[in-house]
């Protein structure tokens, strides 16, 4: 039996979408303090910038911000060309980004609104998915790490686009851990609510919602999100692909 001193991520790349804020923040940094090399990329550049900045002055690590949007095909493409011209090569993709619009009633839902849910969660997943997981077959390995939600598995009225587009994205999960296995682990995080900058928007009875309907009883801290993370980036987690690793505080 091999022995582990802990996740080490030393002399390979992460790139992270939805790098900038919340969990994928989160994410970033704990992948360069343990030696990782990293690309934080979000839609604005600015903030994407700040997050590389502080990275470098906190960890010393290399990190390189971009802009992309992950709703659009054509900037999956550029985004991957981006950094392998930075890099040369990607060791861990964290697809991350993702979005949960409010509305009134399902029947309101316009078809852009729908277009545009499926397209951020999913089409860009799969897209970045496909050219960074082709590259790491042909380079001999690497990690890609699909944070989903527990909508996914209990789909509620109030958020039913989005739990669609995450449940299919358990399903690109699957099918990218078959289609480049053996090198290439592919795995779901799946992520319960946490207390990032969209808790802000929360109803004032979510606190009491959680106690009863979580065994934890309560959301999750941001940085509670970080030792999967890393689990599922380092070869502590070498004999796990295709998998859903739930970090949700156990809903009721």
């Amino acid at each position: 039996m091999s022995e582990h001193a802990g996740p080490d991520l030393t002399g390979k790349v992460a790139l992270v979408t939805g790098g900038s804020r919340g969990l994928g923040e989160q994410m970033v940094f704990a992948f360069a303090r343990a030696g990782a090399d990293v690309v934080v990329t979000s839609r604005k550049l600015e903030a994407c910038e700040e997050v590389a900045r502080r990275v470098r002055e906190e960890t010393g690590r290399r990190a390189f911000a971009v802009a992309s949007h992950v709703g659009r095909w054509s900037s999956m493409d550029e985004l991957a060309e981006a950094v392998d011209r930075e890099f040369g090569a990607i060791d861990v993709l964290v697809n991350n980004a993702g979005m949960s619009p409010l509305f009134d009633k399902l029947s309101d839902v316009p078809e852009a609104l729908y277009d545009k849910v499926l397209d951020v969660n999913l089409k860009g997943t799969f897209r970045l998915s496909a050219l960074v997981g082709q590259q790491m077959m042909e380079r001999g390995g690497g990690s890609i790490i699909n944070v989903s939600s527990y909508a996914s598995l209990s789909p509620q009225p109030y958020f039913l686009p989005y739990a669609a587009a995450k449940a299919g994205l358990n399903a690109l999960t699957v099918g990218f851990a078959r289609a480049y296995a053996p090198t290439v682990r592919v795995n779901t995080l799946l992520a319960g609510p946490f207390r990032t900058d969209v808790a802000e928007h929360w109803p004032e009875d979510t606190a009491e919602r959680h106690r009863r309907t979580y065994a934890l009883q309560r959301a999750g801290e941001p940085d509670e999100v970080v030792g999967a993370a890393l689990f599922l980036a380092s070869d502590m987690s070498s004999y796990t692909t295709g998998s859903i690793v739930r970090v949700d505080g156990g809903p009721l």
